[in-house]
């Protein structure tokens, strides 16, 4: 299943929502091209989606999620990136 979280995260005057599929990676590009994303801009787990493409998604259907459903229902299928740690300060 394609789940889309609330568009919250600003970045570049904008604000972003993050697209994944539970299932597997495939159904994400397949559904990431329906809607006009590049396959360039795949997260390594996750789309990140303007708010603009939020209702398309939606109507497209993926399926509305809470930020933090998104999250868990990508560890659970095994899809979740690892967070990249960053080096400690010196």
């Amino acid at each position: 299943m394609i789940l889309i979280d609330p568009p919250l995260w600003r970045w570049k005057g904008r604000r972003w929502s993050h697209l994944v599929s539970d299932r597997d990676f495939d159904e994400l590009h397949v559904f990431a091209a329906q809607l006009g994303l590049r396959r360039a801009w795949f997260q390594g787990d996750h789309y990140d989606v303007p708010d603009r493409l939020w209702n398309r998604a939606v109507i497209l259907g993926a399926d509305p999620v809470s930020s933090r459903d998104l999250v868990r229902r990508l560890r659970a299928a095994g899809l979740r990136r690892p967070r990249r740690r960053r080096p400690a300060a010196d």
